[in-house]
């Protein structure tokens, strides 16, 4: 097994279309403990850390450019992007242990594939775009558009994501993550909700997105849900339909965390409390 520092992302992507065994390293805390409990090593771990902008958080065009290479801690201590994507950043920050949040990306999170991934439900919630890097060039792909299955992701054979862009937002405006776990802390997502918010100057949602993971093979949008809440100052009615159409979407597994109708009916509850707290942070009063 060799261990490749590449200097940029053509180096990357010239290496990946090899035909050899790849494992990209940004964070590692997911590469370095799959090969141990796999006991199966690839011919090359190839580190992208020290690609120029891929550690590194960048304002752009009113919002920011995280590089795929960026921990949880950094986002954790960044304070412009907290207040503009607070949802987002608890999403990171819930991901492993203190340890962990020194190494653990957000970019790797997406990239395992995890339909209980924490990060991923936030980041269709907020819009975010992942720019690709790969054999015909550079592209921004919307998250969502990568999503495919358990473990899997659209990315091609020779594609990596080289940072994640969070858009701008306007002033009344909030986001919100919440996830349930059997333990207090440190375990993965039973149901977990990602929700964003507009408000205008009454306090009224005019802008909503919802997503849901842990329910469904992969992370989900819920437009019904988003609708029930737009128009409304989330009163008990539009909430009820929020979590109805929650309700409606999830497709998920019977397992030793949790049945299918647990899972399906706390869906919803973390949506509204979702809703809720963005609600709180975009400057309303439910």
């Amino acid at each position: 097994m060799r261990y490749v520092v590449a200097k940029d992302s053509r180096e990357v992507v010239d290496l990946l279309m090899e035909d050899k065994a790849n494992l990209l390293l940004a964070g590692g805390t997911d590469v370095l403990v799959r090969m141990r409990l796999d006991e199966r090593y690839p011919d090359r771990i190839i580190d992208i850390k020290k690609i120029p902008g891929v550690a590194e958080i960048t304002e752009e065009s009113g919002g920011f450019r995280i590089g795929a290479a960026v921990s949880g801690a950094q986002m954790g201590e960044h304070s412009q992007l907290k207040a503009l994507w607070p949802g987002v950043v608890e999403a990171v920050e819930l991901i492993g242990s203190t340890q962990v949040q020194g190494r653990a990306t957000m970019a790797g999170n997406l990239c395992n594939g995890s339909p209980a991934a924490d990060s991923v439900p936030a980041m269709l919630a907020a819009q975010a775009v992942a720019r690709v890097e790969g054999p015909e060039g550079v592209s921004d792909q919307p998250v969502l558009a990568l999503l495919d299955a358990p473990g899997q992701t659209k990315l091609g054979k020779a594609e990596f994501i080289t940072s994640i862009f969070l858009p701008a937002r306007p002033n009344l405006a909030g986001d919100a993550y919440l996830r349930f776990i059997p333990r207090t802390e440190m375990d993965i997502a039973v149901a977990s909700a990602g929700v964003s918010l507009v408000l205008d100057e009454a306090g009224i949602v005019i802008e909503a997105s919802v997503a849901l993971g842990a329910v469904a093979p992969t992370a989900v949008m819920v437009s019904g849900a988003a609708q029930a809440l737009i128009g409304t100052r989330l009163e008990a009615a539009p909430l009820q339909a929020c979590a109805a159409a929650c309700a409606a979407a999830c497709s998920p597994i019977d397992d030793k965390r949790g049945t299918i109708e647990f899972r399906t009916k706390v869906a919803g509850v973390m949506a509204c409390r979702a809703a809720i707290t963005a609600y709180q942070r975009a400057g309303g009063q439910p």
